[in-house]
């Protein structure tokens, strides 16, 4: 997923939680118990308050349009917010790679174990883990790998980079393939001798 379609993504859903949580707390300021606990000086809302007055509420039942404009309203955007929905499901793990005009395709997860046999041949590297990430069209590939107990980071990314990575763009091109590795450490646990 792209820095700017994370951005935007949190960007909507702080503003949904902030809208959400602003009439939430405005509504809870018209009931009794709330009220006695506020400070003197924030804002609130009067319990006498009527959000619609018989005469307008009169009106709106003489029409019999406004029902199912609410209803169908509410039904697109629920298909609008399920469709975003599995656009983000999507864009994560890759399932398929299209190599060709002719229907040839590639699983994607067994690309990503045909990189990590790669990567856990690399010296220096004890144990390799990798994930496919994105579309098609743009792939990602997240390489979390553990170092043993001899092995030198920057080794492991020298040979990552010009073995691993080299022809896992040559065998996705002309794809892009970004990558980002993660690097751990293997610890040893201190042995203690029991008498």
């Amino acid at each position: 997923m792209s820095t700017l379609r994370q951005g935007v993504n949190r960007a909507t859903l702080v503003c949904a939680a902030a809208v959400l949580l602003g009439s939430g707390a405005a509504l809870a300021t018209t009931a009794t118990p709330v009220r006695d606990r506020l400070p003197s000086g924030w804002p609130r809302l009067g319990t006498d308050r009527l959000w619609l007055d018989g005469a307008a509420l009169g009106r709106w039942r003489d029409h019999g349009w406004w029902p199912p404009v609410v209803i169908a309203a509410l039904a697109v955007a629920l298909l609008l917010f399920l469709w975003w929905a599995a656009l983000e499901v999507r864009a994560g793990r890759l399932r398929v790679l299209p190599l060709g005009r002719d229907g040839v395709t590639l699983a994607g997860p067994a690309l990503a174990a045909a990189m990590a046999e790669r990567v856990k041949a690399v010296d220096g590297v004890a144990h390799a883990h990798v994930r496919l990430l994105g579309r098609p069209h743009r792939l990602r590939a997240r390489v979390t790998l553990v170092l043993a107990a001899d092995g030198s980071p920057r080794a492991v990314l020298r040979q990552l980079a010009e073995q691993v990575v080299s022809e896992a763009r040559a065998a996705a091109a002309p794809r892009t393939l970004e990558t980002e590795v993660r690097i751990g450490v293997r610890t040893h646990k201190a042995r203690r001798r029991i008498r």
